[in-house]
């Protein structure tokens, strides 16, 4: 995505859309959008479809070709809905600059340069002016639906290659970055900085500054949100069964937080403020992560 990147490098939101599009490929998405805090941070400024090679992509929208060629090597296509615009990468093009499309006409055919971790995928993306949206609300993917042939055998692959990542502890981008700071203070054994003597440190300490947004890790759901001298302002959200684990995220030290107990939240949802409520030297994000209960390291999964 190198020549997307540079040629459309911009900020990041996500609005609230109702979903009157159409899938651009029939394949299910394997990578969500995963918004970076400041425009010149990394980050997945789209979503990425499952599709085999060779498949059709097709306009999400109505609108009108405003590019269509190749960029670093890659086949872009661009389509203006207005004041927004849908860009479609890796594609050979069927469609001219100009063309005026319906949505679910065809735009081409999927190239086999861009590889998720099961195979080819199209990587969609959604703008207005220079800020990047969530292409997922675009469209609907629930409810009966005609898949590729094998899309049966890539979900189970995928859901057993989960499971083996999560159990082995590395499972490198299944939860998004609340703060973008570093690591501070490690999962383990640690000598307490406020107890002064060795004691478990159960998830990992990220830098940030008093007030600065907290963002949900994944969608899930909020199971807890209390108070208690350690943790300070303590909040538990539920992810679900992932690859046959339970994932549970865990945040400490907030100042404050904006959700409650049974509300379902996004992934990059701004749930809380970064603070030093409980046993903190200073403001920081504590945050944990659980598999089936137990505490695992978070930065496996970061």
């Amino acid at each position: 995505m190198v020549g997307l990147c540079c040629v459309l490098l911009g900020g990041v939101a996500t609005p609230a859309h109702a979903a009157s599009g159409v899938p651009p490929v029939t394949g299910p998405i394997v990578r969500e959008f995963d918004p970076p805090d400041q425009p010149w941070l990394a980050g997945h400024r789209g979503i990425d479809l499952l599709a085999a090679a060779g498949s059709p992509v097709v306009a999400v929208l109505p609108g009108r070709v405003t590019f269509a060629g190749r960029i670093a090597g890659a086949g872009v296509v661009v389509v203006l809905h207005g004041d927004t615009r849908t860009t479609y990468e890796p594609v050979t093009s069927a469609v001219r600059v100009g063309d005026q499309v319906v949505g679910g006409q065809r735009l081409g055919v999927l190239e086999a340069g861009h590889h998720c971790a099961s195979g080819p995928c199209l990587h969609l993306g959604w703008l207005r002016g220079q800020t990047y949206l969530d292409p997922s609300t675009l469209f609907t993917t629930g409810g009966l639906r005609l898949l590729p042939g094998g899309s049966a055998e890539v979900a189970e692959r995928l859901a057993e290659q989960r499971g083996t990542q999560l159990g082995s502890g590395l499972a490198p981008g299944l939860l998004l970055r609340p703060v973008p700071g570093a690591i501070g203070s490690e999962f383990g054994m640690r000598f307490h900085p406020i107890l002064h003597r060795w004691r478990m440190h159960a998830g990992v300490d990220l830098h940030a500054d008093c007030g600065d947004a907290i963002r949900a890790a994944a969608a899930g759901v909020v199971i807890g949100r209390s108070f208690d001298s350690a943790s300070g302002n303590r909040l538990s959200v539920d992810h679900g069964v992932v690859g046959g684990h339970r994932v549970v995220t865990i945040y400490m030290h907030a100042s404050e937080y904006s959700v409650r107990v049974g509300e379902r939240v996004r992934r990059g949802q701004v749930i809380g403020r970064v603070g030093d409520t409980g046993w903190a030297t200073g403001c920081h994000l504590h945050l944990g992560v659980t598999l089936d209960g137990k505490a695992v390291d978070p930065a496996g999964f970061l």
